[in-house]
């Protein structure tokens, strides 16, 4: 890639609600928390909103339902100028959402309802103008997997790289990861598709190089810790930067938006990931 190209984003679009508490409920534990408030989500439609943030162009393939989460969502991607024109409208089902409970020291945990991602027409696929100047495909677990496949195929067919954020963790079939050209994760995804606990950069390194028998590149970030890559690329890895951490929510969609954006300019791998480690540090520590 010698120019600035298009991204395509085929993926999730979840309204959520952020509620601050304390600490995470345990098993049959009420916590009272200190607010709440509406946000823009899903994984697809973060990262799609970071490509753009980053200065890349990007279209989105999804599905919303006919109510006000999905005109809030809508809104927000056309703000952002994330190309919408195929993301469609589904009156027969309610929009995806999401409850996340974020505590005193930054992390969260979310449930996600699904609703109109699992939704999504592969015939969107087959339109030769949603491809058009794309070097890059960005998926995530949020979405079907026969939806992923079909859509890498369809990238593949047009000699335009993978990229699969495979989050939440779930079993990748050898038909999808022989589809995948860039596989990112976090360290507990790392850890549900190898089974090495990821607790530092080394054992980040080693999952990496795990996972690089099966993916050709494989990226894992390891939150504080920093970042690890392998793959037919060569291996390398770099430390977190030192923060004031404020939020840890969306840091891994941040990371991958500009990863991608940074890949769409034709910048190496190895420097796409070192700008996307600065700008996850600066997402983490920035007051939401």
């Amino acid at each position: 890639m010698t120019r600035t190209s298009h991204a395509v984003v085929v993926g999730s679009l979840h309204y959520d609600i952020v509620v601050k508490a304390p600490h995470r409920p345990a098993a049959g534990e009420t916590v009272t928390g200190s607010r709440w408030h509406p946000a823009f989500g899903g994984k697809g439609g973060n990262q799609a909103v970071a490509i753009v943030t980053a200065g890349v162009p990007c279209r989105m393939v999804a599905a919303l339902g006919d109510d006000d989460f999905g005109s809030f969502l809508l809104r927000h991607l056309e703000a952002r100028q994330v190309d919408t024109t195929y993301v469609e409208t589904l009156s027969d089902s309610g929009s995806g959402m999401s409850v996340a409970i974020m505590d005193a020291s930054g992390d969260y945990g979310a449930v996600i309802v699904s609703g109109s991602n699992l939704r999504i027409d592969p015939a969107t696929l087959d339109q030769d103008e949603l491809w058009q100047d794309a070097s890059l495909l960005v998926l995530q677990n949020e979405v079907l997997e026969s939806l992923n496949i079909a859509a890498a195929r369809a990238a593949r067919t047009r000699n335009i790289q993978v990229v699969l954020n495979a989050a939440p963790a779930r079993p990748i079939s050898d038909e999808m990861a022989g589809l995948v050209d860039i596989l990112v994760v976090n360290a507990g995804e790392a850890e549900a598709l190898c089974d090495i606990s990821v607790e530092n950069l080394g054992s980040a390194r080693h999952a990496a190089a795990a996972l690089a028998s099966r993916f050709r590149i494989v990226v894992v970030t390891a939150g504080g810790a920093g970042v690890a890559v392998a793959g037919t690329e060569g291996a390398h890895s770099e430390p977190s930067h030192k923060v004031k951490l404020v939020s840890t929510h969306g840091a891994g969609d941040c990371f991958i938006g500009t990863m991608v954006a940074s890949l769409a300019r034709g910048v190496s791998l190895a420097s796409s990931v070192a700008e996307a480690n600065l700008a996850a540090a600066r997402h983490v520590s920035a007051e939401k």
